[in-house]
């Protein structure tokens, strides 16, 4: 089967509208089918049919309509907008554009509509990491009432929001789903699975170190493997130990709010999210109010264990990493290590797979299989037993109720086209970003497991759970989100200490929130600060903030990966 996105962009292509009536109903339904589709899918062909069957009844009344919406640019919605969409369009006559930008700018267009009220996108694939801003809010559709009531009549019965892996994640604290779930993927650590099993680069490093070159368990192994490979000579390349980006830009900010922080151990044990203080260093009271953000108000931020977060960082990018990556952003770093010069890289998101599986890559072997592998990410001196793992990016549809309701039930179609049983197998082995236990357990993953070094294995364990977005404690995303790449920004290029740069960002967030609890616009879960005392008082208190450890070098400790998979099963 051929799965790659240039293969499937010719049949969207056939699907346009140029020179065809408005729409042909099922009879563009049984050729997306036939040539998109075929038995990649958890339906059979007749519940296949039946599905598409009901998208025409349901659309019949938009007929003719233009709706737009918009999602940032991954494979996975490179696919939806190139290919679902045109055949949406052809099969239900509802003609809809899905723009593709960047990240941050889909934040900020959000933003937009939140400030504005006017309607900017009938429909937005918006992070779930805006859970707590949607929550508190309230300007997004509140999808629980909306299906039992005004959108009930464009409410597929076949959605099964049970089926759906993140709903936990797009749930808010009163039990009212905000947004579905449209692609996911985790960030984990990933390596040179064919590097680490060499024989004699195990006898070298276990010379060198005194213990076993396998997946790391904590950060003192992974900064000795990085070490270890670093400048050395493989496959006729100079090889690094590490991969990484630190360019000043809006994607540097989700490298920490991204779960770098509680990797490192900065907050308080919990899942999905530390409690009361999440991975942003934000502490909350019991009704779930933000109460501050600095050490001296009970919060993380500028932690001793943030600082170590940063430090780390830094020390590895300057040490162990390509000079570029500095200069380099989320999208340019992400396909670096297929180019076969990185040894490992801690924090790899699984939205790049895509790109690392093509046939031909210096990191695939010649019978299709990957020469790396995907394991859990290792942790910091400051981390303990139940404490969140790792990130897990659930980009989600998100209503906005300033969205005219005719063009939101229309939206709403669209959301569940691509999201749906007929086309979620296939779109998975495209963007290879799972939203669906259905089609994690499908058979033609089994069947592709292999090559994909690891990817099924890790959303088909227990384990998966153990990662997870930004949760309910941040209260205003987009306000909040942009002071993180500004002040780090300044630790990456030495502007500042890490220390220097994080006492500014928990004060700029304290900034916000204070202001959120003047303006009172989020009632009474708003955030509510707590009096300033001296961080010691807080520092000498169990769980975060924590106090400097004496010695922040620890026993490094690694695993056998097949011991890593076997313990998954």
């Amino acid at each position: 089967m051929n799965l790659s996105l240039k293969s499937t962009t010719a049949m969207g292509l056939a699907l346009t509208l140029l020179g065809a009536p408005a729409f042909a109903g099922m009879e563009e339904a049984m050729q997306f089918l036939d040539n998109e589709i075929g038995d990649m899918s958890v339906l059979d062909r007749a519940g296949q049919e039946a599905e598409m069957q009901w998208f025409v009844d349901a659309a019949e009344p938009f007929a003719g309509m233009e709706i737009n919406v918009v999602s940032e640019t991954i494979t996975t919605h490179e696919y939806e907008s190139q290919v679902l969409a045109p055949a949406f369009t052809a099969i239900t006559g509802i003609r809809v554009t899905h723009d593709l930008i960047g990240e941050g700018d889909v934040v900020e267009k959000l933003q937009t509509q939140m400030q504005s009220g006017e309607n900017v996108y009938d429909a937005y694939v918006n992070d779930s990491d805006l859970i707590g801003t949607h929550w508190r809010y309230q300007q997004a559709r509140n999808l629980t009432d909306w299906m039992e009531g005004e959108g009930a009549d464009v409410t597929s019965p076949t959605l099964d929001l049970d089926d759906f892996i993140g709903i936990q994640f797009t749930t808010a604290p009163d039990g009212k789903l905000v947004q579905l779930p449209d692609q996911q993927f985790a960030n984990l650590y990933w390596f040179r699975y064919d590097w680490f099993t060499d024989p004699d680069i195990q006898a070298e490093f276990k010379e060198e170190y005194g213990y076993d070159l396998g997946v790391p368990i904590n950060w003192a192994a992974y900064e000795d493997i990085a070490e270890f490979f670093t400048g050395r000579e493989i496959d006729g390349q100079q090889v690094y130990g590490n991969m990484d980006y630190g360019k000043k830009d809006p994607s540097l900010g989700w490298r920490y709010t991204d779960a770098w922080m509680s990797m490192a151990g900065m907050g308080d044990k919990g899942e999905p999210n530390g409690l009361p203080v999440d991975e942003w260093g934000i502490r909350v009271n019991e009704n779930s109010q933000p109460v501050g953000a600095c050490v001296s108000r009970g919060g993380a931020a500028n932690s001793p264990a943030a600082v170590y977060a940063v430090e780390k960082a830094i020390e590895w990018l300057q040490k162990y990493t390509p000079p570029a990556a500095m200069g380099m952003t989320f999208s340019e770093a992400g396909p670096v290590p297929a180019q076969g010069n990185i040894a490992q890289q801690m924090f790899m998101y699984t939205t790049f797979v895509a790109s690392l599986v093509e046939p031909g890559l210096p990191v695939m072997n010649e019978d299709g299989t990957p020469k790396w592998r995907l394991a859990p990410s290792p942790h910091g001196v400051y981390w303990e037993e139940g404490m969140k793992v790792g990130y897990q990016d659930v980009g989600s549809w998100t209503l906005m109720k300033s969205t005219p309701e005719d063009r939101a039930k229309a939206a709403w179609l669209y959301a569940q086209f691509v999201t749906s049983k007929t086309v979620d197998v296939k779109k998975s082995h495209v963007g290879l970003t799972f939203i669906r236990e259905s089609s994690i357990q499908h058979d033609s993953f089994t069947e592709r497991a292999p090559k994909l070094g690891g990817l099924v294995e890790f959303y088909r364990s227990p384990a998966r759970v153990q990662w997870s977005p930004t949760g309910t404690n941040v209260p205003d995303y987009p306000k909040l989100a942009q002071l993180w790449w500004q002040n780090i920004g300044d630790a990456m290029s030495g502007a500042k200490t890490a220390q220097e740069a994080l006492d500014s960002l928990c004060s700029d967030m304290e900034s916000v929130l204070e202001r959120l609890e003047r303006a009172g616009i989020q009632g009474d879960i708003g955030p509510k600060m707590n009096e300033e005392m001296d961080p010691e008082d807080w520092l000498s208190q169990p769980g975060a903030p924590k106090a400097k450890l004496e010695n922040e070098d620890e026993e490094p400790k690694t695993v056998s990966y097949d011991e890593l998979i076997a313990s998954w099963q």
